[in-house]
């Protein structure tokens, strides 16, 4: 098995992730929260539900398979590669400056442009939490979701495919990984018209786009992706509804497309395809 696993590296870490994070979400996705076939819902409501029926399962799929392929395929050489991509926070203080403002501003002005109107000024309750909202959301979202894309994926890609090619096919893989939970209440369930999935997709793969250029121009540094990632989902989560209130919740769909599709464009175009990605000729990785 090791030698396939050298072989195929991508392979395994992508059946492994998918296949253990869709088995975990079975119990969720038939509970109450999702399909109602089981008699029981997780308890908490939206938030609680989600970290106790959600979480499990992307934990269980993309960082456990980058750790399980990379350890049964490299050792702890390749075991130290990875690891040093996710402790790499040393990096120039302009890029999280960057990130922290960038994200929300440009998804505000993409909401002003959608909605036709200005937001209202966020309530104190509401910058409270932002922060912490942004801390939890990294050692929850970014954690069990970053070290398989990007830490582990894309510098297999990037080296044998470039990182274009690399990108879209991370891309519509991380969209598809979450299709189960349309089925329950993190997609919105039973109210998800059949073009939302579809549109989370798209996104996906145009904001994998900025995620690759933010990864390779950091050094390949995984807290800035992740930063870059959970950043996102912190402001709809937190923000959003509070300074887009006569808004309905649709606008944040099209307005994460409209703003990664935007971004993506003029980096493909500023980079001419190659998002920062220097191949180091040397580096070689089975």
């Amino acid at each position: 098995m090791r030698g396939s696993l050298g072989r195929y590296p991508l392979t395994w870490f992508f059946s492994l992730a998918f296949g253990l994070s869709w088995v975990a979400w079975i119990p969720y996705i038939l509970s109450g929260n999702g399909l109602g076939v089981l008699g029981f819902t997780f308890p908490g409501g939206d938030g609680g539900s989600q970290v106790l029926g959600v979480l499990p399962g992307a934990y269980l799929g993309p960082i456990l398979s980058a750790f399980l392929v990379t350890a049964a395929a490299e050792g702890r050489p390749g075991l130290r590669a990875w690891l040093g991509r996710m402790a790499k926070w040393r990096v120039d203080w302009r890029w999280y400056a960057g990130v922290l403002v960038a994200v929300p501003a440009v998804l505000t002005l993409t909401s002003a442009v959608l909605g036709g109107r200005g937001p209202v000024l966020p309530s104190a309750a509401v910058l409270v939490a932002f922060v912490p909202g942004l801390v939890l959301q990294m050692i929850t979202t970014g954690l069990a979701e970053e070290p398989g894309w990007r830490d582990f994926a894309m510098p297999i890609l990037q080296r044998r495919h470039g990182a274009l090619l690399g990108s879209l096919i991370v891309g519509p893989l991380w969209g598809v990984w979450h299709l189960p939970l349309f089925l329950s209440d993190w997609g919105g369930y039973p109210d998800v018209p059949w073009w939302q999935p579809v549109e989370f997709i798209g996104t996906t793969i145009a904001f994998s786009f900025v995620m690759t250029w933010v990864f390779n121009r950091t050094g390949q540094s995984l807290p800035l992706a992740m930063l870059l990632h959970v950043g996102v989902n912190n402001y709809f989560s937190i923000a959003w509804s509070d300074m887009f209130p006569e808004l309905s919740s649709g606008y944040t769909t099209h307005a994460f497309l409209i703003s990664s599709a935007v971004a993506a464009t003029v980096l493909l175009i500023a980079t001419r395809g190659r998002l920062g990605y220097e191949p180091a000729p040397d580096a070689v990785r089975s």
